[in-house]
């Protein structure tokens, strides 16, 4: 497949084809637009934890209770002007997470996953119908493992070497998003889709889970359709035709949000 853009192909100036340089990589991955989703909210979903302290209490108590908590969070990932943007939460105007959540102790990964992730975006009862409404999840590869070798809020993406006994888990998975969907977020919450670059290296608003994604994706390559299932772009080639940034999907009602 080439890499250079129909575009670009057609220039008064085109450019030099590289020879292949895809060697060892993952399979190349299909990006359907924003344009392609529907979005609603339903009802709130209050927060299990007043405060940060109650969460670790609570983390405390389920490790002794039965060992090492395990959290599965997922990457959505969809594309606006030919660049990738990534579905997340936002809470209180503030925090950022990614959809998903910690494990009951008694659940199977995958299965208790979907539960997770059904629980955050699934719609609710009639509101919405026809295609896109009820498709499975497709979990693809674990990106990144996250670990909390304490009852405190920093975690490593490593093991740190004096830990034996880590009290979390948080595995982060690449979800493929069907060409279409509908997604559903809880009203007191937002749903975002955030474009890669202002993820980038910005620990300070994202913190370092986050803003490490762009770096945990760099190793696909992506082909980006259009509405009409033509693929109009490809990487490596051109960049956005347009001004990537990130929108506000569905949520915020509460707080006045304009939705764009």
């Amino acid at each position: 497949m080439s890499t250079i853009t129909s575009s670009a192909l057609q220039s008064s100036q085109p450019p030099i084809l590289p020879a292949a340089f895809s060697g060892n990589q993952p399979k190349t991955i299909r990006l359907y637009p924003l344009s392609n989703y529907t979005f609603g909210t339903k009802e709130n979903q209050p927060e299990e934890d007043p405060s940060v302290l109650a969460r670790l209490q609570r983390l405390q108590e389920h490790y002794e209770q039965y060992g090492m908590r395990r959290t599965c969070e997922g990457i959505l990932v969809c594309h606006e002007h030919c660049h990738p943007h990534i579905l997340m939460l936002q809470i209180a105007n503030a925090f950022f997470k990614l959809p998903g959540d910690y494990l009951h102790h008694h659940e199977g990964e995958l299965e208790g996953f979907k539960s997770r992730l059904n629980e955050r975006l699934a719609p609710v009862g009639s509101q919405f119908s026809g295609e896109g409404v009820n498709d499975e999840w497709e979990i693809g590869d674990t990106l990144a493992q996250w670990w909390r070798p304490n009852f405190e809020t920093f975690m490593y993406p490593f093991i740190p070497a004096h830990v034996t006994r880590p009290k979390e888990c948080k595995k982060l998975y690449f979800i493929q998003l069907p060409r279409t969907k509908v997604l559903s977020v809880p009203k007191n919450m937002k749903l975002l889709a955030v474009p890669l670059f202002e993820l980038y290296d910005n620990t300070a608003r994202y913190g370092p889970q986050l803003s490490a994604i762009p770096h945990l994706l760099s190793r696909y390559n992506f082909e980006f359709v259009d509405e009409n299932g033509k693929v109009v772009a490809v990487t490596p080639g051109g960049g956005p035709d347009g001004d990537p940034k990130t929108k506000i999907l569905a949520g915020g009602e509460e707080n006045g949000d304009k939705i764009d």
